[in-house]
């Protein structure tokens, strides 16, 4: 036995395009699988999690925890990742994207002080830390918040 060999179980798989209510001769006519009369026969059944009126089970448990609906994601990138750039060259969200470095910037880009930096670059993100920020302007860089 082997790989190629592998097949799902007889009557295991369906296909999900099935036209239902399009005659006798389609197998499924009539009332299309849904059987003779009752709520479920019905357009319009009622939703998942519907009992009858009584208040239903995901209303009456108590809900715990919290939902921070006002939270930012912010990108760190460390000092070390910056060493790429060359010497006296601009850094920007838009030049960390095209080198790989940040794939989605979401809400931001934060530099981490996290590695050794070499090189005088010219930084623009969003934010920085107090340390990568010390880094960088010992080298005679500048960092400037956008």
């Amino acid at each position: 036995m082997n790989l190629s060999n592998l097949h799902p179980a007889e009557g295991s798989k369906h296909s999900d395009n099935f036209r239902r209510g399009r005659g006798h001769a389609s197998g499924n006519g009539k009332t299309a699988g849904k059987g003779h009369k009752g709520q479920k026969a019905r357009s319009g059944a009622p939703r998942p999690g519907f009992e009858g009126g009584q208040m239903p089970l995901y209303r009456r448990i108590p809900k715990r925890g919290f939902k921070n609906i006002n939270s930012k994601t912010i990108v760190g990138i460390n000092v070390s990742a910056l060493e790429r750039f060359d010497n006296d060259s601009t850094v920007s969200v838009e030049t960390l994207m095209e080198c790989g470095l940040v794939k989605n910037p979401q809400d931001g880009v934060k530099i981490l002080a996290n590695g050794e930096l070499t090189k005088k670059l010219n930084v623009k993100a969003n934010a920085f830390s107090e340390a990568a920020k010390a880094k960088i302007e010992a080298l005679g860089g500048t960092c400037e918040v956008i």
